[in-house]
C-alpha cells in the first residue's frame, strides 16, 4: 500500500510531560528507530507510543502525518507493558529450568508479583537462582518478543497439545476473541492480551527471590524506573490475598470464564449473596477483635474507591452491636487553614500532604475526648477554606470508640501524641484475587479506576475522561501517603467482590465509548474496553443489597445517598 524512501513531519512528545515538537522521520521507518535515535538523551527506556492517541507498540511505521508520544516506565501503561514483558521471560526461564511446570502469576505484593511454580516437590531457593540466572541471558541475548495472531481454533488446539487444556474455556465463552494474541520467545509461546516491549533487552531491572510457597518477580516502580524498590514484607496482604484465594474456591471461581459460567447458568444471585455474608463475617470478626481489646482509636485507610466510607459506617454498626456507641469522624474537618496549606511541586495546593492537616488540633481534641472531656470539634468550611467552631461540641463515654477514616490515618506521624495501646489500624483495598487466566492478571488499580469512574459520573458528574485524566495524580498520592503505610495495620478489609467487574461493566462501557479518537485519554479507554470484553454483563443487579460496598459506586447505598 505505501513506498518507503524519503521524508515527512510528525509531532513528536518525546516526554510524556512535555510538549509537542515537529521532527523529520523517513517514510515507512519505526518508531523504535525514532526513539533509538533520541535515547541518549531521554531519561527512562521507552516502551510503546501513542499515535494520534491509539496506544502502538514501537513497530509502528510511518507513512501518515501524526502525533506520536513516547511512553516511558513513568505511565502505567508502560509499566504494564514491562510486567507482561518480563512475566514472559520469567516463564520461558521457569521452563527451561524446570521442564514445562505450570507457573502461576497471581498478584501483586512486595512491590512484585507473587507467582507459583506447580511442581511435584516445592521450588527451592536454589531452583529460583537458576531460574533468574536463566532470565540474565535471555536479557542479555536481546531477543524478539514476538507477537502473532491465532484463530480461535488454532488457539485451542495449542493449548490441548500442550497440555494447558484448562485455557480452552477462557477462549470458548468469549464471543469476541476470534483472532488470538499470542507471544512467543525463543520457542516458548503463550498468549496474552496485553502489549509487550520488542525485545528482551528492554528489560533492564528485576529480582528474583523465594518468597513462602512460591516466588516473587519484582520489578521497578513508575516513580522510580531504573531501580528495584526497597523490599517490605506485606505479611498482611500475603495472608488477606490467600483468603481471598480460598473465597473463590468457595464460590467455585479461580478465573474469569469460572465467573462468565456462574453468570451464564443464572447464579448471580447466589454469588452476590454470599460475597455479601463473606464481607459481614469479615467486619463482624474485625468488630470483635476492637472489642476484645478495647480499643478506643479506629483508624482506617486506604486507596481511592476502596470503599472506606461504607466499611466505616457498617463497622459501626457492628460496634453497636457489642453495644459501644461509636463516634464517626473525618480528618477532612482538620485541615488548616487554606492560606497554610502546603503547595505540590507544580505551586498548587497540595490537600493530601500531611501538612494539610492540622495535627495539633487533631491529636488534642483525640485525648481530650478520651479523657471524657467535652470537645468543640472543628467543621471545616470548603467555601471559606476555614475551620468552624460551636456547632458540634461533643463528649463521649469512657466504653465509646473514635472511628477515623483518612488518607492518613495509618501514618504514625498524624497521630504522635495519642498512647499506641488506644489504636486500632484497618487498612482497606479491593484486592482482586480473580484473574483472566494463569498468566493474565486483573491489574487492581484498573479495577479501582473503574469503581471510581462509575462514583465520578454518578455523583460528581465528571465524564470517564475526567476520571483517566486524573488518576495519575491520584496513584501518585497514594504511592506517597498510604502504600507505604499499608505496613501499620492491625488487619488488612478486602473490600472486593469477585463478581463486581461484571456489575460495573454495564455501567462503564457508555462512559468509556463516549471518549473520541481525539481525545488523550482515549488510549486507555480503548484498553479498558478490551479489557471489559472478557467480562459478561450483569444487567439486573438488583439483589445487590443497600449496604453493600459495591452500592457506593453504582448507587442505592443506604449510607451515601
Amino acid at each position: 500500500l505505501f513506498e518507503n524512501g524519503g521524508t515527512m513531519k510528525i509531532q513528536l512528545k518525546k516526554d510524556y510531560r512535555g510538549e509537542f515538537e515537529e521532527v523529520t522521520v523517513e517514510k515507512g521507518s519505526t518508531i523504535e528507530q525514532l526513539y533509538k535515535s533520541l535515547e541518549a538523551e531521554l531519561p527512562y527506556t521507552v516502551l510503546a507510543a501513542k499515535v494520534n492517541n491509539k496506544l502502538v507498540t514501537l513497530a509502528y511505521k510511518f507513512y501518515r502525518d501524526c502525533k506520536v508520544e513516547l511512553l516511558d516506565m513513568r505511565t502505567q501503561v508502560a509499566n504494564l507493558i514491562y510486567q507482561n514483558s518480563l512475566s514472559l521471560i520469567y516463564l520461558k526461564a521457569a521452563s527451561d529450568v524446570l521442564g514445562g511446570c505450570e507457573v502461576d502469576i497471581q498478584n501483586s505484593l512486595n512491590k512484585g508479583l507473587y507467582t507459583e511454580i506447580k511442581s511435584e516437590e516445592p521450588v527451592t531457593a536454589k531452583q529460583v537462582k537458576e531460574i533468574q540466572k536463566r532470565m540474565e541471558e535471555l536479557i542479555a541475548a536481546d531477543l524478539p518478543l514476538e507477537r502473532t495472531k491465532l484463530t480461535k481454533e488454532e488457539a485451542e488446539q495449542f493449548f490441548i497439545s500442550t497440555g494447558r487444556a484448562g485455557k480452552v474455556a477462557l477462549l470458548e465463552e468469549n464471543p469476541y476473541m476470534k483472532r488470538i494474541p499470542f507471544y512467543s520467545l525463543d520457542g516458548y509461546m503463550d498468549f496474552f492480551y496485553g502489549l509487550m516491549a520488542p525485545s528482551t533487552g528492554y528489560i533492564k531491572y528485576f529480582q528474583l527471590m523465594k518468597y513462602r510457597r512460591g516466588v516473587l518477580l519484582r520489578f521497578p516502580h513508575p516513580s522510580k524506573p531504573n531501580e528495584i524498590p526497597q523490599y517490605i514484607d506485606e505479611k498482611a496482604l500475603y495472608k488477606t490475598f490467600g483468603e481471598e484465594k480460598r473465597w473463590g474456591k468457595l464460590m467455585e471461581i479461580s478465573y474469569v470464564s469460572d465467573l462468565n459460567r456462574r453468570i451464564d447458568e443464572g447464579k448471580i444471585k447466589e454469588l452476590i449473596q454470599i460475597s455479601e455474608a463473606l464481607h459481614e463475617r469479615k467486619i463482624v470478626e474485625i468488630a470483635d477483635m476492637i472489642t476484645k481489646q478495647k480499643k478506643r482509636i479506629i483508624l482506617i485507610a486506604g486507596p481511592s474507591s476502596s470503599g472506606k466510607t461504607t466499611f466505616a459506617q457498617r463497622l459501626c454498626i457492628q460496634l453497636r452491636v457489642h453495644g459501644l456507641k461509636p463516634l464517626y469522624l473525618g480528618t477532612d474537618d482538620y485541615f488548616v487553614e487554606r492560606e497554610q496549606t502546603p503547595t505540590d511541586e507544580f505551586g498548587e495546593k497540595d490537600y493530601e500532604n500531611l501538612n494539610a492537616v492540622d495535627i495539633d488540633l487533631f491529636n488534642d481534641n483525640m485525648n481530650d475526648l478520651l479523657a471524657g472531656k467535652e470537645v468543640d470539634l472543628p467543621v471545616f468550611n470548603f467555601l471559606t477554606g476555614h475551620k468552624e467552631f460551636g456547632t458540634k461540641k461533643t463528649r463521649i463515654k469512657a466504653t465509646q470508640p473514635i472511628v477515623i477514616e483518612g488518607i492518613h490515618a495509618l501514618n504514625r506521624a498524624l497521630t504522635p501524641k495519642i498512647a499506641e495501646e488506644e489504636k486500632f489500624k484497618i487498612y482497606i483495598s479491593p484486592l482482586i484475587q480473580l484473574n483472566i487466566d494463569n498468566h493474565n492478571r486483573i491489574v487492581t488499580t484498573d479495577h479501582r479506576m473503574l469503581r471510581r469512574m462509575v462514583r465520578d459520573y454518578k455523583y460528581r458528574g465528571y465524564s470517564a475522561q475526567n476520571t483517566i485524566d486524573s488518576w495519575p495524580k491520584v496513584r501518585a498520592g497514594e504511592d506517597k501517603n498510604i502504600f507505604p503505610f499499608a505496613g501499620e495495620a492491625d488487619v488488612v478489609f478486602n473490600s472486593v467482590h469477585l463478581y463486581e467487574i461484571s456489575v460495573l461493566k454495564k455501567y462503564a462501557k457508555p462512559l468509556l465509548e463516549e471518549i473520541s479518537r481525539d481525545e488523550p485519554e482515549y488510549a486507555d479507554a480503548h484498553r479498558m474496553l478490551n479489557f471489559l470484553r472478557f467480562f459478561r454483563t450483569v444487567e439486573d443487579d438488583s439483589a445487590i443489597v443497600n449496604n453493600s460496598i459495591l452500592r457506593e459506586f453504582i448507587g442505592g447505598s443506604v449510607f451515601v445517598e
